[in-house]
C-alpha cells in the first residue's frame, strides 16, 4: 500500500494551576536492580505520560521529587523495559514513602502519607484474597466435578462486586472512590415482562445504555489521567451502539454533551478529541460522515476547548476534501484520457453499478488487490463497470500494467493535464481506493477493499430489495 497523505489531530492539554508545593516519593523495592524506574501518569487506556525517572541504588531505594506537584490521577511505576511494575493514585498528598519487594508487590505494599495511595491497596490486597480462594477452589474442581465448588465459586465472586460498590460508595469522595466508580457497573432493575411473559431484554438494554454513564463524574479532569475514561468510550462506542453514521453521531453527541455541561476542560476535550480522531479512520460504510460531523460540530465550531490553529486549519482542509465524497453524495466530475486517447468521463458510464479504482502501477497492494477486482467485475460485468483511474505520473507503467493484467475490459484512464490532485480531489491517501457508485453516480461505499465488493454488493442488493418490498 502506498501512501500519499495522512492526517495527524494532535491534541494539547493544558492543565490546571495546581498549589505549589512540589513532590517527593520516597520508595524501597526490595529485589529491584540499581537501575532507573519511570514514573508516568495513564492517558487513556495503555497510554501514558513520563513525568519523573530515578534511580534505584543496590538497596532499593529511590526518590521522584520536582519542584511543581504531579497532576492528580492514576500513576503507573515502570521498569526499564516499560513494563508496568506497580499503580499509585496520586492526589493532593504528593510527599508519601512506599516499600515493597519484588516476590509480592501487592501483598508486602505499605505507604505512608497518601491516603488515596493506601485505599487503593486496601482494595487490591482485598481482590488478591479473593482471587485465591477462587483459584484454590478452580483447582478442586478439576480433580473433581461438583456443583457444590461452583456455588462457592460464584458466592465469592458475588462478593467481589458487592465489596467493589461499597468500597466505591464509603470511598466516593476520593481520588480512588472516583476511579473505582467510574468503572462500576449500574444495578439493573428487573425487567418488564414481554407479552409472552419473558423479561423484556430490550428494555433492560435501552435502560442499560441510558443509565451507562450514571457512576462517572465528567466534572473531575483527573478521570482523563486513568484508563476509566478511555475504556468507558470504546464499550459505549464499539459495543453498545448500532454501528452505522447516525447511530454513532447520537452516541458522541450525547457523551460530549454530558462532558459540556460537567464542566472540566480537560475531559471535554478528551472526549472531543478521542471520538473525532477514532472516526478519522472508520470502519463502517458512510463512517466518514461521523469524522465531518464531529469536525464541524466542535473544532470548526469552537467548541473543542484545548487545540491549536495547526490542527484546526489541518481539520478544516481534510473536512473540506472528504465531506463532498460522503456516501449518499454524487461524485465529482472526473475525466480522463484512455490508451487511445479518448477523454472517457466518469459520468458517461451507464452501468448499474461503477468501481472506480483509483491506484498506482507501481503499488503492491494495488497489484494484489487487481486479480480479486478482476474476477468480480468477470463475474458481475452485465451489471458492473471498472473506472480504473492512474494516480502515478507514468504513462509507460500504466499501460504495462493493463497489459499485464489482461484488464484492457474496464474503462482505463490517466491525466495527462497533470492538473487534478487526486488528494485533495478524491481523497486518494492510499492505494488502492475504491469507490462504488450507483447508475446515477451516487457514492454508496468508499475506502472498501477490494475484496469485499461482492460480500457489500450482496448487502446492498438484497437491502434494496427489502426497501423495495416496505414501499
Amino acid at each position: 500500500m502506498r501512501k500519499y497523505y495522512f492526517l495527524f489531530i494532535s491534541f494539547i492539554f493544558i492543565s490546571a494551576v495546581q498549589a505549589q508545593n512540589g513532590y517527593q516519593i520516597k520508595g524501597t523495592i526490595k529485589g529491584v536492580k540499581p537501575e532507573p524506574l519511570t514514573l508516568a501518569h495513564y492517558f487513556g487506556y495503555g497510554q501514558y505520560i513520563v513525568k519523573d525517572t530515578a534511580v534505584a541504588d543496590a538497596n532499593g531505594n529511590l526518590t521522584f521529587s520536582g519542584d511543581k506537584p504531579l497532576l492528580e490521577g492514576l500513576y503507573m511505576l515502570l521498569l526499564p523495559s516499560k513494563r508496568r511494575f506497580t499503580d499509585f493514585v496520586i492526589g493532593k498528598e504528593q510527599n508519601f514513602t512506599f516499600s515493597t519487594d519484588t516476590a509480592n508487590v501487592i501483598g508486602n505494599m505499605k505507604i505512608e502519607g497518601s491516603p488515596d495511595s493506601e485505599r487503593f491497596y486496601k482494595y487490591q490486597k482485598q481482590l488478591v484474597g479473593y482471587n485465591s480462594e477462587i483459584g484454590f477452589l478452580q483447582a478442586q474442581q478439576k480433580l473433581r466435578q461438583d456443583m457444590m465448588t461452583q456455588a462457592k465459586i460464584n458466592n465469592i465472586r458475588r462478593q467481589i462486586m458487592e465489596y467493589y460498590q461499597e468500597f466505591a460508595k464509603e470511598n466516593s469522595n476520593s481520588l480512588t472512590g472516583k476511579i473505582l466508580s467510574a468503572s462500576a457497573e449500574i444495578q439493573l432493575p428487573a425487567a418488564p415482562k414481554r407479552p409472552d411473559g419473558r423479561p423484556d431484554s430490550a428494555w433492560l438494554f435501552h435502560y442499560y445504555k441510558a443509565h451507562y454513564w450514571d457512576n462517572f463524574d465528567f466534572s473531575d479532569e483527573r478521570l482523563v489521567r486513568t484508563p476509566a475514561l478511555q475504556r468507558k468510550l470504546d464499550r459505549y462506542i464499539q459495543e453498545l451502539t448500532f454501528q452505522d453514521p447516525d447511530s454513532l453521531i447520537k452516541s458522541s453527541d450525547f457523551v460530549i454533551g454530558k462532558a459540556l455541561k460537567g464542566g472540566s476542560k480537560e475531559l471535554q476535550a478528551y472526549c472531543i478529541w478521542y471520538l473525532t480522531n477514532q472516526a478519522e479512520n472508520p470502519t463502517t460504510i458512510g463512517g466518514d460522515a461521523v469524522f465531518v460531523h464531529l469536525a464541524e460540530k466542535y473544532y470548526l465550531g469552537g467548541i473543542m476547548p484545548i487545540t491549536d490553529s495547526s490542527t484546526v486549519q489541518n481539520i478544516r482542509s481534510k473536512v473540506k476534501t472528504i465531506k463532498p465524497l460522503l456516501v449518499g453524495k454524487i461524485m465529482p466530475a472526473l475525466a480522463l484520457t484512455d490508451t487511445a486517447g479518448k477523454l472517457r468521463p466518469l459520468a458517461d458510464l451507464k452501468a448499474k453499478y461503477t468501481v472506480v479504482f483509483f491506484y498506482d502501477p507501481d503499488c503492491g497492494h494495488c497489484k494484489e488487490s487487481t486479480p480479486a477486482l478482476k474476477a468480480f467485475y468477470e463475474k458481475n460485468k452485465t451489471t458492473v463497470q471498472v473506472y480504473a483511474a492512474s494516480v502515478a505520473r507514468a504513462p509507460e507503467q500504466w499501460k504495462k500494467y493493463i497489459r499485464d493484467f489482461g484488464v484492457g475490459e474496464w474503462v482505463h484512464g490517466y491525466d495527462y493535464t497533470f492538473r487534478i490532485d487526486f488528494r485533495k480531489d478524491f481523497d486518494v491517501t492510499t492505494t488502492p481506493m475504491v469507490y462504488v457508485l450507483d447508475q446515477d453516480k451516487k457514492i454508496i461505499a468508499r475506502r472498501l477493499p477490494v475484496e469485499q465488493l461482492e460480500g457489500f454488493m450482496d448487502f446492498y442488493e438484497k437491502r434494496l430489495a427489502y426497501e423495495k418490498s416496505l414501499k
